[in-house]
C-alpha cells in the first residue's frame, strides 16, 4: 500500500464498468433470443457459457434434500442463526400505511403495497454465496412479497453449491433455478416457459449481468449497478496495525479492483499498516487477487488533523466504513456518507457481511453520497391516497383552476368546476 495526500483520493473514483461495445452487444442479443425462444435459447447459453448440459433448471426437491444432507448440523445451525438476525433486523425497517384526515372533510394518506415478485441473482463461478441469498431474500420476505425466485449459475456438473441451496432452503423458497448470466436476468424480466417473470431484480454478478440488469431496467426494477467492493479505515494511534491490515484485505481479496483504503493521524499507525498488509499477503490463499487490489487502489491517507480525516472519508464515501478510535460513537454524527459503518475494534467489516443483521447490499463507488443499503422499502410501493369531500373541493375549486390555467391545461380546470353543477 502507499501512503499518499489528500489530493490523492481522486483516483479511488472510478466509472461504473459500462463494458465493451462487443459486450454489450452481446448481452442485447441474448435478451432477445431470450426473449424470443425462452427456455431453448436459455439451455443453449447455459451449454456454452456454463459448460453444463441440464434437462430442468428447476432445482428439485431431492437436490435440496441432498444439500442438507452433505452439510454438518453445525453449520446448519450457523446459517439459521444469521438468517435470524438478519431477519430481525430487516423487521425493524417496515413502514405502515397511514391516513390523516381534516375537519373540512378531507382524506389524504400513503398506502404501502409490496411488489407482487421478485427476482434475485446469487453469484456462482469459484464460490458459494449463501449470505447473498439471505441479504436479497429476507428484505423482500420482510416487506411481504409472495413470490421469491432465485437463479444462480450451475457448475459444470450441473450442480448448485450446497450452502446455497440449504440457505434457500433455510428461507422457503422453492423457485430457484440452475441459470446465471445474462440469459438468467432475461429470464427474470420476461419469463420463459419455465422461469417466471418478476418485478424487480436484485444481486451482484459479473460486467454480463449488471449490463444485463441495465437493459431491463424499465421493463423491470433493479437494485443498482455495483462496483468492486469497497473498505475505508478512519483509525487513531488506539488501532492495532494487525487488525487494520486484516480488515483491509478482507475487500481486498474479493476483486483485484476492490479499494481499501486507511485514513488515519497516526504517522506511526500508517507505516505499521503499510508493512502489516505485505506481511498477510503471503500467507492468504487468494494472495495474488488481493495484492494487485493493494497495489492499483490500496492507499494510507495520512491526514494533519482529525478533522480532516474526517472530511476525507466523507469525499469517499465509502461502500464499508470502519472507524477505529478512542470514541468511535463521538465521531458517527460527522460521517455523511457511507454504505455500513462500523463502529469500534470489534466491529469487523465480515461481522456485517455474514451475521449482524444489517443488509451487505451497499453502494459503491462514492453513490453512498446519494443511495441506501438495499431494504425493505426497495420491495413495496408506495400510492398516495387523496379523497376530498365537498366542503374541501368548493373552498379549493377556484384555486385549482386558476393553477391549471396558469400552466396552459383549460381541461385540467374544467374537470374540476364541472363539479360545481353538483352543488347549484
Amino acid at each position: 500500500m502507499k501512503i499518499i495526500n489528500k489530493s490523492d483520493l481522486k483516483s479511488l473514483r472510478r466509472s461504473v464498468d459500462q463494458g465493451t461495445e462487443e459486450q454489450r452487444k452481446s448481452v442485447q442479443d441474448i435478451i432477445a433470443q431470450v426473449k424470443t425462444r425462452g427456455d431453448e435459447a436459455v439451455k443453449e447459453y447455459t451449454e456454452r457459457f456454463d459448460q453444463a448440459s441440464l434437462e430442468t433448471f428447476k432445482v428439485s426437491k431431492e437436490e435440496f434434500e441432498q444439500a442438507y444432507a452433505s452439510l454438518d448440523g453445525a453449520f446448519v445451525q450457523i446459517l439459521q442463526e444469521a438468517a435470524d438476525n438478519i431477519r430481525a433486523f430487516h423487521e425493524k425497517q417496515k413502514t405502515t400505511s397511514w391516513f390523516d384526515s381534516s375537519e373540512d372533510g378531507t382524506l389524504l394518506g400513503q398506502k404501502i403495497t409490496p411488489i407482487d415478485a421478485a427476482g434475485v441473482y446469487v453469484p456462482g463461478g469459484t464460490a458459494a454465496y449463501p449470505s447473498s441469498v439471505f441479504m436479497n431474500v429476507i428484505p423482500a420476505q420482510v416487506a411481504g412479497v409472495e413470490r421469491v425466485v432465485m437463479v444462480t449459475p450451475p457448475g459444470k456438473d450441473g450442480k448448485v453449491p450446497d450452502g446455497v441451496l440449504l440457505a434457500a432452503q433455510i428461507l422457503g423458497v422453492e423457485d430457484v433455478f440452475k441459470v446465471g448470466g445474462a440469459q438468467a436476468i432475461a429470464a427474470l424480466a420476461y419469463g420463459t416457459e419455465t422461469i417466471p417473470s418478476v418485478d424487480k431484480i436484485t444481486g451482484p454478478g459479473n460486467v454480463f449481468v449488471a449490463l444485463a440488469k441495465r437493459e431491463v431496467f424499465g421493463d423491470v426494477d433493479i437494485d443498482m449497478i455495483a462496483g468492486p467492493s469497497e473498505i475505508a479505515i478512519l483509525a487513531d494511534e488506539t488501532a492495532r496495525a494487525e487488525e487494520i491490515a486484516a480488515d483491509l484485505l478482507s475487500q481486498a481479496e474479493h476483486d483485484a479492483r476492490s479499494s481499501s483504503v486507511l485514513v488515519t493521524t497516526s504517522e506511526r499507525l500508517a507505516k505499521a499498516v503499510e508493512k502489516e498488509v505485505q506481511s498477510q499477503l503471503d500467507s492468504l490463499p487468494r494472495a495474488d487477487i488481493a495484492r494487485k487490489s493493494v497495489e492499483d487502489y490500496g492507499m494510507i491517507a495520512l491526514c494533519e488533523t482529525w478533522a480532516e480525516a474526517v472530511d476525507t472519508i466523507n469525499e469517499i464515501a465509502p461502500e464499508h466504513l470502519e472507524i477505529v478510535s478512542e470514541d468511535p460513537f463521538q465521531e458517527l454524527g460527522k460521517i455523511k456518507h457511507a454504505g455500513a459503518i462500523f463502529l469500534g475494534p470489534y466491529s469487523s467489516e465480515p461481522v456485517g457481511d455474514y451475521f449482524a443483521g444489517p443488509n451487505h447490499v451497499l453502494p459503491t463507488n462514492g453513490t453512498a453520497r446519494f443511495s441506501s443499503p438495499l431494504n425493505v422499502d426497495d420491495f413495496v410501493k408506495k400510492s398516495s391516497v387523496i379523497s376530498y369531500s365537498r366542503q374541501a373541493l368548493e373552498t379549493n375549486v377556484d384555486k385549482i383552476a386558476r393553477f391549471a390555467r396558469l400552466e396552459g391545461l383549460e381541461a385540467h380546470a374544467r374537470a374540476v368546476e364541472t363539479r360545481k353543477e353538483r352543488w347549484k
